[in-house]
């Protein structure tokens, strides 16, 4: 029995370090919205199918699924002399139905402004796409993108998204995501940042690329190769304006003197989607959909504590973290459970499942209560 204990344990413990490795490694950043190729018609309660589950049957399917949303994901190099991974033809995902897009889209908790906005987009990429397969001729419009808010709101999750739709309308050959931020783009000496900048070009070719912390490159001084890296992107996506869609991110002010730096970048960015903080309520269901997908259920006294904190930290929800704030929270209350199953003399799959007040008390409240008397103590 002791053996068996261990070995739950055990478990238990590798499925907690999976999920913070794919933190760590931004592997899944869509874990509160729909996983991809969601269809309405598919079962979404997340209840487990059958009742033998091990719990090794429980971190394959967490696995699973973080590499389910991180299937689109490319990182650009974060070394100047380091090549891009090859796009191929059999990394070319396949079209999708724009129905069963809009469908999903509706999926995703919160965002409801971004959702009307995006909406709006697809159907003007529709319209585009169909003048053209008509032979008619289009106004100048562009499909870049700039997204402002707060860490955590979805952007990199729409830009995923939004890759998706181009590629599915034709708009896009290749429908991938390769997100990159400063480090990705910007050498350290001169004549480095274009030779860089282009091949992170090169393999965003046919996709999205998404610019995390874009303001970045242009606020240093005049003389910062960032301003080189900026100039390079420009005219990247004027000789390819038919085959590559930029998407920059930010804190929403930062964002609004990133484009001014440039006119070049105020005259190819003329769409803007605010990405708003998430709300108590928002939260709180992002917090329960990790737990469906994870096979994890929380009993009443746990839910009402979990509730309770969300409300207050709301209050601050961009300092917070809003989503990625969610789901340290969530990894914070596994770690507890844990430390608490392993204490038991016996252990049901139940057991496994059940998250307690305990749980949430022990790792959102008895924690910060200890640091406090600790600091109270060093004080005296």
């Amino acid at each position: 029995m002791a053996d068996k204990k261990d070995e739950i344990i055990s478990l238990q413990l590798d499925l907690i370090k999976k999920m913070t490795e794919n933190n760590i490694r931004r592997l899944s950043d869509d874990i509160w919205g729909a996983s991809r190729g969601t269809s309405s018609k598919q079962n979404t309660s997340h209840e487990p199918a059958s009742t033998t589950k091990t719990s090794a049957n429980i971190t394959a399917s967490v696995s699973g699924d973080a590499a389910d949303n991180s299937k689109n994901l490319t990182k650009a190099a974060d070394t100047s002399d380091a090549n891009p991974p090859e796009n191929t033809d059999e990394d070319i995902p396949p079209k999708e139905d724009i129905d069963e897009l809009r469908r999903e889209l509706d999926t995703y908790i919160g965002l409801e402004e971004v959702k009307k906005e995006v909406k709006n987009l697809i159907n003007m990429a529709t319209v585009y796409k169909l003048r053209i397969d008509n032979d008619l001729p289009n106004p100048d419009m562009s499909l870049h993108l700039v997204f402002s808010g707060n860490p955590g709101t979805g952007k990199t999750m729409i830009a995923r998204f939004m890759a998706r739709v181009y590629h599915s309308l034709g708009l896009l050959s290749k429908g991938k995501l390769i997100e990159v931020d400063r480090s990705g783009l910007v050498a350290g000496y001169i004549g480095q940042t274009a030779i860089k900048t282009s091949k992170v070009i090169e393999s965003a070719l046919g996709s999205v690329l998404f610019i995390d912390e874009a303001y970045a490159l242009t606020s240093k001084s005049e003389n910062d190769f960032g301003f080189e890296a900026v100039d390079t992107i420009l005219k990247a996506m004027e000789d390819n304006r038919d085959d590559l869609v930029v998407i920059v991110a930010g804190y929403t002010e930062l964002m609004e003197e990133f484009v001014d730096s440039n006119p070049g970048l105020r005259s190819r960015f003329n769409k803007y989607i605010d990405f708003a903080d998430y709300t108590a309520e928002e939260m709180f269901g992002i917090f329960k959909l990790n737990c469906s997908k994870s096979f994890y259920v929380l009993d009443t006294d746990a839910e009402e504590a979990v509730r309770e904190y969300f409300i207050a930290v709301s209050e601050a929800a961009g300092e917070f973290g809003n989503a990625r704030g969610v789901r340290n929270t969530f990894e914070k209350i596994l770690t507890e459970q844990a430390n608490r199953i392993a204490e038991l003399e016996s252990v049901s799959r139940d057991d496994l499942m059940k998250i307690t007040k305990s749980d949430v008390e022990a790792a959102l409240y008895e924690k910060e209560d200890e640091k406090e008397d600790n600091e109270n103590t060093e004080e005296k």
